[in-house]
């Protein structure tokens, strides 16, 4: 048995070696998923919050998904904005 500097001499477990590389590319992924999910939750509880969805809101808010429950939602069930803004009476001009 080989003997590492502050191995206990009935320890038969050897020191752990990791490359560097492939942290490297676990970070960066890492880092690349954690800005997609924010940017995803962000959008996805705004507009939930907008349209009065509570349920929504809270599942989108606990649950996480990589942002795939967020892109769920806002492909189908984000209440859509409507085109035409309400004017009130007294603006409408009666010429036209």
């Amino acid at each position: 048995m080989v003997q590492y500097p502050g191995m206990h001499y009935l320890s038969s477990f050897a020191p752990v070696t990791y490359p560097s590389a492939g942290f490297g590319l676990f970070f960066l992924f890492l880092a690349v998923a954690t800005v997609w999910t924010l940017i995803l939750k962000g959008f996805a509880l705004w507009h939930a919050a907008r349209g009065s969805q509570k349920w929504w809101f809270v599942a989108i808010l606990l649950i996480n998904t990589l942002g795939i429950l967020e892109i769920v939602y806002l492909v189908w069930f984000r209440p859509e904005a409507s085109s035409k803004k309400e004017v009130p009476a007294e603006h409408v001009s009666e010429e036209a």
